[in-house]
C-alpha cells in the first residue's frame, strides 16, 4: 500500500466521521434517539481511530537507532491494534449499555423525522467514504484476490481497517435507520433499543476481528507464499548458489522484509568471489521481490553427496539446477 493512498483513505473517513458525528448528535439531542446515541458515538470512536491510524503510519517513519534497530515500521500495527480496542471499548460497549438502558426505561421519540433525516445524508456521506477506501485498496489489491482474503492477508493495517470500519459504519446506519422508522410508525420505543443492540453488537465483531488479524501481525508474519517462491528462484536463479539450505522472512514493517537465508557455495569458492556472489543474489532479490530490503545471507561449504538436515516447515533445502 502507498503511503498516500493509505493517507487519502483515512483522511476521507476522518473527515467524513467528524461531520456525521455532529450531524447525530444534534439530532440525538432534539429526538432523544438511543440508536442516534450509539451511532454518534461510533463516529466519534471511528474518527479517532483514524487519527491514531495517522498517527502510527507518522510514527513509523522515524529513522532506526541502536535501541530499534529494525527501526519503527511496526509501529503502525501497534496502532491498528489499539484502534481495533478502541472499537470495541468504546463504540461496542457503549452501544450495548445504551439499548439495555433503554429496554428498561423506554420513552417516546420526538421530532423522529430529524434523525431519519440524518441518517439518509451520513449513508451517502459514508458510502463516499467507502468507496474511496475501496477505491485506494484496488490499487494494491492482487488481481483475482477476494476481499475477504485481502483483509486477512494484507500486512499494510490501515486499508483493512478503514475498509472494515467503513462497512460497519454504513451496516449500523441501516440497523438505526430502521430502528427509528419503526419506532416512528409504531410507537414502540423497543425498536430504538433494539437497533442500538444491534449496533453495538456489530461494532464488536468487527473490532474482535481487527484484533485478531492485526495481533498475527504483531506476533510477527513472514512473506507471502508467491513472495516466497519469487525469493527462492531468484537466489538460485545464478550459478553462484548451489544449494539454498534455509530461508526465514519477517515483515519488519507494512512496506519492509527481512530475508535470512544460508546458502550452499562450492568448497573452492574464495572469499571476494562469495561477497561478490551474495551482492549479486540480494540484486536479484530486491528486483524480484522491492519490499525485501533487509537481507542477510549466511554462506556455508557445500560438497556433492552431503546429506542435508532434514527439512522442517522452518527450513526449505532445495539445489540449484
Amino acid at each position: 500500500m502507498s503511503a498516500s493512498g493509505g493517507s487519502r483513505a483515512i483522511i476521507a473517513a476522518f473527515l467524513a466521521n467528524m461531520g456525521i458525528a455532529i450531524a447525530k448528535f444534534i439530532a440525538w439531542f432534539l429526538s432523544g434517539s438511543a440508536s442516534m446515541l450509539a451511532e454518534a458515538i461510533h463516529s466519534v470512536a471511528d474518527s479517532g481511530n483514524q487519527l491514531l491510524l495517522l498517527l502510527g503510519g507518522r510514527r513509523a517513519k522515524r529513522s532506526a537507532d541502536r535501541a530499534h534497530p529494525f527501526g519503527y515500521g511496526r509501529e503502525r500495527y501497534v496502532y491498528a491494534f489499539v484502534v481495533s480496542i478502541i472499537l470495541f471499548s468504546v463504540g461496542g460497549l457503549f452501544s450495548i449499555y445504551e439499548g439495555i438502558d433503554k429496554l428498561t426505561h423506554p420513552h417516546e421519540l420526538e421530532n423522529v423525522w430529524i434523525p431519519i433525516g440524518v441518517l439518509l445524508v451520513a449513508i451517502v456521506l459514508e458510502s463516499f467514504s467507502l468507496r474511496t477506501a475501496v477505491k485506494e485498496s484496488n490499487r494494491v489489491r492482487a488481481k483475482g484476490q477476494s476481499w475477504v482474503s485481502f483483509v486477512r492477508h494484507a500486512k499494510a493495517p490501515e486499508l483493512p481497517v478503514v475498509l472494515l470500519e467503513d462497512i460497519a459504519a454504513l451496516t449500523g446506519l441501516v440497523f438505526a435507520l430502521i430502528a427509528v422508522s419503526l419506532t416512528a410508525i409504531t410507537h414502540n420505543p423497543v425498536f430504538d433499543a433494539i437497533g442500538t443492540l444491534m449496533i453495538g453488537t456489530l461494532l464488536i465483531l468487527v473490532a474482535i476481528t481487527l484484533g485478531i488479524e492485526t495481533k498475527s501481525l504483531l506476533v510477527g508474519e513472514g512473506a507471502t507464499d508467491a513472495d516466497h517462491e519469487r525469493i527462492v528462484d531468484a537466489i538460485l536463479a545464478g550459478p553462484e548458489v548451489h544449494k539454498l539450505i534455509h530461508i526465514k522472512t519477517l515483515y519488519l514493517g507494512p512496506d519492509e522484509l527481512l530475508v535470512a537465508a544460508k546458502v550452499g557455495f562450492a568448497a573452492d569458492d574464495s572469499l571476494a568471489r562469495i561477497a561478490s556472489d551474495i551482492n549479486r543474489i540480494e540484486d536479484r532479490v530486491r528486483a524480484a521481490v522491492p519490499t525485501a530490503r533487509v537481507i542477510y545471507f549466511e554462506p556455508d561449504i557445500y560438497r556433492p553427496g552431503d546429506d542435508p538436515t532434514p527439512p522442517t516447515s522452518d527450513f526449505v533445502i532445495k539445489s540449484a539446477d
